[in-house]
């Protein structure tokens, strides 16, 4: 399960159409989180241990600041096998207060020339009851896991409050930060949330429902000034953390894109960084920042570590890359560390903001 075998795989996964590729891999890392040994031999192969890369974050320690991004767990399934891969920590969900399936399909579709995916998923999940049942397992769990969380497609913007209130009550009690997500694109009128008025709202009843952290995640379509302004607004009503960004509906990247859904990836990747550079000079030191976005490699991770990120997400990258890149990212985040100085990764954090 090196990287080469993994781009054999690759070569078969493809054949098949994206969605049902994603269930393939789905069926064996669920095989793997109920095959200990297995866990034990990925461990052997991913799993890069080093206290350059540790950090105490939430009271909790990450044992490296590479996450899997939200869209992938949706249901929590793969907790076990995403440590054993050398994630550092996870994030489930998105999770909607009643389950639902989600967009008809076709609703996912790789832009191979691009090494990019587009999805329209509209966060197909179990709901929070199931979520709930599944991450009591983890209560004690030295692995830190993030809930992402979302309203659900029938819920109106009027009443999109209160789903947010029923997720926050009934799963405030698990994992070890939880994410507010009103920035995909994939669920009709969602975005229209990212306004003053919602977010003030919305931070403001969350800080009186429960002591986790709770991270705001944004869009990448916004202008600057706009995203910043909302991130001030939500940490001045208690937000914990900003993570930037979402996917993004800018279809003039690519002559190949689908006129509805998200786009991630390379495509990605310069938009994403551009804004997440622009956030980490208003807000590095002032509140914890998570930068995902077509994050390939080991020097794009440490360039938005120094732009800010105390945490890295990948995604979309997996599908062109496999697990290798997880392990990869992590070598080579240590032997950058090495060659400016540094002695543990906390200190290079926001490198570039001090400038």
């Amino acid at each position: 399960m090196q990287l080469c075998s993994y781009q054999t795989a690759k070569k078969i996964l493809f054949l098949l159409n994206p969605e049902n590729a994603h269930g393939v891999i789905n069926f064996c890392l669920r095989l793997a989180e109920k095959l200990p040994f297995l866990q034990s031999i990925l461990s052997k192969m991913y799993v890069v241990s080093s206290p350059m890369l540790r950090q105490n974050i939430f009271g909790k320690t990450f044992e490296n600041p590479v996450g899997l991004g939200a869209g992938f767990d949706k249901n929590s399934d793969h907790i076990e096998t995403m440590k054993s891969l050398g994630f550092g920590f996870t994030e489930v969900g998105t999770i909607t207060p009643l389950a639902q399936d989600g967009n008809p399909k076709p609703r996912l579709f790789r832009l191979i020339e691009e090494k990019s995916i587009q999805n329209a998923m509209g966060f197909n999940n179990k709901g929070m009851e199931h979520t709930a049942n599944v991450l009591a397992k983890y209560k004690n769990s030295n692995f830190p896991i993030g809930i992402n969380i979302g309203k659900n497609k029938i819920t109106s913007e009027d009443d999109a409050l209160s789903d947010y209130e029923k997720l926050i009550k009934r799963l405030s009690d698990f994992g070890d930060y939880m994410v507010i997500n009103i920035s995909s694109p994939n669920t009709p009128g969602l975005r229209n949330l990212q306004n003053e008025e919602f977010i003030n709202s919305l931070f403001t009843m969350a800080k009186k429902l429960t002591k986790k952290p709770i991270l705001l995640k944004i869009a990448p379509d916004m202008n600057n000034k706009e995203a910043i302004n909302l991130c001030k607004i939500a940490i001045s009503a208690g937000a914990s953390g900003i993570i930037a960004t979402n996917t993004t509906i800018d279809y003039s990247l690519t002559p190949n894109a689908k006129d509805f859904g998200g786009i991630s990836g390379e495509l990605l990747k310069i938009k994403s960084r551009k804004l997440f550079k622009a956030i980490g000079k208003e807000f590095f030191g002032k509140t914890l920042l998570i930068s995902v976005g077509g994050i390939d490699s080991a020097k794009e991770a440490y360039e938005r570590i120094k732009d800010g990120a105390t945490l890295i997400q990948v995604y979309s990258m997996l599908v062109y890359e496999g697990p290798a890149l997880i392990k990869n990212i992590n070598n080579g985040l240590i032997e950058l560390l090495k060659a400016d100085g540094y002695t543990n990764i906390s200190q290079a954090i926001g490198a570039n903001c001090k400038k």
